[in-house]
């Protein structure tokens, strides 16, 4: 996942009820008095600086539950994002935001909370493919068909196994995971080379695919949702992430999640992200 440039604050007011206020505040055991988020400022469908990504409008759900303002603090999220935004600190002052919308739900640089989705990585067909409606039936393309592939992949994703267990390797298209390019996003895989014609197929993070593929209605995409296989784990759980040390704070967050899974799902859903249940089937 591949994020993008500078650091600014933005503001937002949300009223919630009293009783629900003073329960956030006894049962966290949290005076913080805003809502305050670590994020990439160009990275959707996860967040951006016009809080357009499905992160921030959860942490406006969040924020409004809390009866907080919301505050952003932003920084690319590539090497180094949770010392310069989790952990920053300089002294004398406070840390510079509280918590992190999106992180693996095993993470050691942050104590995650509990997973609030469940993804998992995805087939995109272009249109060159019309004829494929399944993963399946992708892979029993015949070989002569196969062998002409270009299947775009990011570097060291779990795509690249994917592609490796299913003889697919030579057909790859690797894409840098990291770019220097401020303008770069990760959907570019798919709204420029995919949608364009310059690559035949592309596997991409599920909220990834999703988001971009229901951006663009009239190129005939389709998002193929895949399933973990022994040695190629695909699907993945996603929490939020926490300072370590921060007990009551995560225990706040564990609970929102808990109380407002049906509207978190309700969001997912509105991006496309394809949600899969423990055993990677798709959630209905």
């Amino acid at each position: 996942m591949i994020r993008v440039r500078r650091c600014i604050a933005l503001l937002a007011c949300f009223a919630a009820p009293p009783a629900l206020l003073a329960a956030a505040q006894t049962e966290g055991g949290d005076d913080r008095p805003a809502f305050r988020v670590c994020q990439d400022p160009s990275n959707l469908p996860f967040s951006n600086l016009k809080s357009e990504g499905f992160e921030n409008r959860i942490a406006e759900l969040f924020a409004g539950r809390l009866g907080r303002k919301l505050e952003y603090y932003s920084f690319p999220q590539r090497l180094g994002f949770i010392r310069n935004t989790l952990r920053f600190k300089l002294p004398g002052q406070d840390y510079a935001c509280d918590v992190v919308m999106g992180v693996p739900a095993r993470y050691d640089q942050a104590a995650p909370t509990r997973p609030y989705y469940r993804s998992t990585y995805a087939l995109v067909l272009g249109s060159r493919l019309p004829e494929v409606q399944s993963v399946e039936q992708f892979l029993a393309l015949p070989a002569e068909q196969r062998e002409r592939l270009r299947i775009g992949v990011y570097d060291r994703s779990p795509a690249s196994a994917w592609l490796a267990r299913h003889a697919l390797v030579a057909q790859g298209v690797p894409y840098r995971i990291l770019n220097a390019n401020p303008e770069h996003y990760a959907g570019e895989i798919i709204e420029k080379d995919l949608a364009g014609g310059a690559i035949d197929a592309a596997i991409v993070w599920g909220p990834i695919a999703g988001f971009f593929v229901k951006r663009l209605p009239d190129a005939g995409l389709r998002v193929l949702p895949l399933a973990s296989e022994p040695g190629v784990p695909l699907a993945f759980e996603i929490a939020m992430g926490v300072r370590h040390g921060e007990p009551e704070w995560k225990a706040t967050l564990d609970r929102l999640i808990a109380d407002n899974q049906a509207q978190i799902d309700g969001i997912l859903r509105e991006y496309g992200v394809p949600l899969v249940d423990a055993d990677g089937r798709a959630r209905p």
